[in-house]
């Protein structure tokens, strides 16, 4: 009996993991490596800290890495390796200074009954959705969703700390740092503009955290301002995220909502 209540656990946790646990973050190896040095990110399709499952390439539709001279290319799938959780993009920076790594991926949808669609809003940062769902009494109402993910990390190679931070990808959704996330010390604020469509996302939700010694911290919840910007305080070292989920509601008969999901990655220490 004890065993069945077990099992009855874990599959209620991972049925639970599967729903909710569905970011995509870029994670490098370590934010901070030696010119020339070959290192792996890791595209996390999960969490912050694990993956539930590797992104196949034929889903991307952009791979950027921005380098310190500003110069934008594109890897190819050969730059791509995978396990059954996981996939890596290798890469070899050859110049000191700050890079951006960017991927966009390709529209998916999906059907949610309208409890599983009410605790996603919940979990994941989407309240005003969920409100209006209140509102409208319509909690009950089965969704189709159509998603997409876009997300970049910043890492630094060498000692050099240059100013291609602020290269807007041109992603649906984007989070862009106004000062460079390496030259921030721990208290100190960095304000990070929310763009859609390349233009700011005002009082969008945003969620932070960071991951240090192995553990994860949960940060604040807090909203960008009129002119777009998320003001984060950077209250520890560790490897940091920041991410939003922009959810509009749609009038086409076959889907009710489109979501756009970005995340940014670096490391204060």
């Amino acid at each position: 009996m004890r065993k069945k209540i077990l099992t009855a656990c874990l599959l209620s946790l991972s049925l639970f993991i599967s729903t909710f646990a569905h970011d995509l973050f870029l994670k490098p190896d370590g934010f901070f490596v030696k010119v020339n040095e070959k290192i792996s990110i890791s595209i996390l399709n999960g969490s912050f800290q694990a993956s539930e499952g590797a992104v196949n390439y034929a889903r991307l539709k952009d791979v950027s890495v921005v380098s310190p001279s500003g110069k934008r290319t594109n890897p190819v799938e050969a730059d791509f390796t995978k396990n059954e959780t996981t996939s890596f993009l290798n890469f070899q920076p050859t110049e000191a200074g700050t890079y951006i790594v960017g991927l966009s991926t390709m529209p998916r949808e999906i059907d949610l009954e309208g409890k599983n669609f009410n605790e996603y809003l919940a979990h994941d940062g989407i309240p005003d959705t969920l409100a209006e769902r209140k509102k409208k009494k319509e909690l009950d109402k089965k969704v189709r969703e159509r998603y997409s993910k876009h997300v970049k990390t910043i890492f630094q190679a060498g000692d050099a700390q240059t100013e291609n931070y602020k290269t807007v990808l041109g992603y649906p959704v984007e989070l862009v740092p106004q000062s460079n996330p390496y030259k921030s010390k721990t208290g100190e604020t960095i304000e990070i503009l929310c763009l859609l469509d390349g233009k700011p996302l005002v009082n969008q939700f945003v969620m932070t955290g960071r991951e240090s010694n192995g553990k994860l911290v949960v940060g604040k919840n807090i909203r960008s301002d009129k002119k777009g910007i998320a003001k984060i305080k950077l209250d520890g070292a560790g490897k940091w995220y920041v991410r939003f989920i922009q959810m509009t509601p749609l009038k086409d008969p076959k889907i009710n909502y489109e979501s756009k999901w970005a995340t940014l990655t670096f490391e204060i220490k």
